[in-house]
């Protein structure tokens, strides 16, 4: 037993208590992943803003391109529409369940396609008509006929 101090009190115990040891030591690891990739995947990269893109690596050496974004819809060419959409040189789908919608895109080689598939869903407001996957004004008024005169 130790003496008391001064004052008559107790001293206090300081030392440290017993830890058990384990028998085995486990891994550090800051990250709950251990194998991330250190460069985006490809669909990563289709999936960036094309604002953002442009800034991060530089201007995009794919040629112009022309794609058309459309809800679902009922009726007997909806099968048609995805078969051509998904026919693109990219298909994405974007959003689930009833906000659901099909992007496609096309370069101008594939003007045929193009016309193809925006005569079926053309007719819906809300079909969007990107160029280079920006909205540009008059893009179904004057981007699409455009197109129309590479068509032979």
């Amino acid at each position: 037993m130790k003496p008391a101090d001064r004052q008559g009190r107790e001293p206090i115990d300081n030392t440290p208590p017993d830890v058990p040891v384990p028998d085995y030591r486990p891994v550090e690891r800051f990250w709950p992943y251990v194998d991330l990739p250190e460069q985006p995947t490809p669909e990563e990269l289709a999936a960036l803003n094309p604002e953002l893109s442009q800034a991060l690596f530089g201007t995009s050496p794919l040629p112009f391109s022309v794609s058309i974004e459309f809800p679902r819809f009922d009726g007997p060419d909806y099968p048609r529409a995805l078969e051509l959409a998904r026919g693109a040189s990219e298909y994405r789908e974007l959003g689930s369940g009833t906000s659901l919608r099909h992007r496609a895109r096309f370069y101008p080689d594939a003007a045929p396609q193009i016309r193809d598939l925006f005569d079926i869903v053309g007719r819906f407001d809300a079909t969007d008509v990107l160029v280079d996957d920006r909205p540009v004004p008059y893009a179904r008024e004057l981007w699409l006929p455009l197109l129309w005169f590479l068509i032979r």
